[in-house]
């Protein structure tokens, strides 16, 4: 019997995992039964925006306006779907990608990309009003952060879920793990979300680690779940079940979305050096937009109308953020000098009094 759709990336093998619809858009399974035809027309709405913004932050970064970016193309649905099952109150511990679910959560974009402009460390967004931490750089670090809230909240008597995003080179780090058994130990109200793209920067799955992420969640007492990363209908199903169950008490769940970025890993990374554009070019076919807008066309919740109209708003979205981003001023110098000695040195002071000095004339 021929395959129903093309060879899935290497790091996908294993165990099937969780989908609703196929990459060719067919229904293979239960469809959510609390999404009107509104939200999922917003879906696909928010995975557009999301994906030409990030195709302009490219843009941006090799025009020498933002410093460096990673970018997310192909993980569009990963974010949107579990951000989509998140509640209000509920709170996002990000890595350095989650553009996607920052803007989902109300984060001003040109404010989130002054982190990658340099121009204020995590973004000047205020994570209690979004309910979105800063922007985290070292690998799995914002995981163990993420428990310690989830902690915390569960200590206040929140029902409040905490959700962390990391991928899956940080599935190997010591924070994981830490994080993972304070999780299953004190039953917090915690989704560890992996998005397995198949590498981290340049060392692929098989190379740093031995089975499937998912399984790992059992050796901490709590469940894991494996989803395709790249259909957006299953990521919301599976994040939503993991909130109820955190919500209601019943504590964590680790979730591998298998997907596959398109782009290097960052703005900083030739990609090129230790992947196969044959590869890259054979996950298109995977691409979590096309097969959301063939369902939904095809079911009667959308049509071509409503297709070009999010590409044009996208594409006006796209030009706000950038002069945004370009209009952005630089910071005071003093800030450099700021919070740095209790007592500063005389040779500190001397440095601060100089650079000041420069920056006037």
């Amino acid at each position: 019997m021929a395959e129903p759709y093309p060879q899935p990336p290497v790091h996908w093998s294993g165990s099937e995992p969780r989908r609703i619809l196929a990459p060719d858009g067919s229904v293979v399974g239960p469809l959510p039964d609390d999404l009107d035809t509104p939200a999922l027309r917003e879906l696909y709405r928010w995975m557009v925006l999301a994906r030409r913004l990030d195709r302009e932050c490219i843009a941006l970064q090799r025009q020498g306006e933002l410093t460096v970016y990673p970018g997310h193309e192909g993980q569009e649905a990963a974010q949107v779907g579990s951000a989509w099952a998140l509640g209000a109150g509920d709170f996002v511990w990000p890595t350095f990608r989650e553009l996607p679910v920052a803007l989902l959560r109300g984060v001003d974009a040109v404010q989130y990309l002054q982190y990658h402009r340099g121009t204020w460390h995590g973004g000047p967004y205020d994570p209690r009003a979004t309910h979105f931490g800063p922007i985290c750089i070292p690998i799995a670090t914002q995981i163990a952060h993420a428990a310690g809230y989830a902690l915390g909240r569960q200590l206040d008597g929140s029902s409040d879920v905490t959700i962390a995003y990391f991928g899956d080179g940080a599935t190997s780090e010591g924070d994981f793990h830490e994080a993972a058994n304070l999780a299953g130990v004190r039953r917090l109200p915690l989704i560890l979300f992996c998005q397995n793209n198949g590498w981290a920067i340049s060392v692929p799955t098989a190379s740093q680690t031995a089975g499937e992420i998912w399984r790992r969640a059992e050796g901490y007492g709590f469940p894991g779940v494996r989803v395709d990363g790249n259909d957006v209908l299953a990521v919301y199903a599976v994040t939503r079940e993991a909130a109820e169950r955190a919500r209601s008490g019943n504590g964590p769940t680790l979730i591998e979305a298998l997907t596959y970025r398109i782009g290097a890993h960052s703005t900083a990374d030739d990609a090129g050096r230790y992947r196969a554009d044959p590869d890259v070019q054979a996950a298109r076919a995977f691409d979590p937009i096309p097969r959301l807008r063939t369902w939904l066309v095809g079911a009667g919740h959308a049509d071509d109308a409503f297709v070009a109209a999010c590409d044009e708003e996208a594409e006006a979205f796209a030009l706000t953020v950038r002069e945004g981003v370009v209009a952005t001023p630089n910071p005071p110098a003093e800030w450099a000098f700021d919070w740095v000695y209790a007592d500063p040195p005389a040779t500190f002071e001397r440095m601060r009094v100089e650079a000041l000095a420069t920056e006037r004339t």
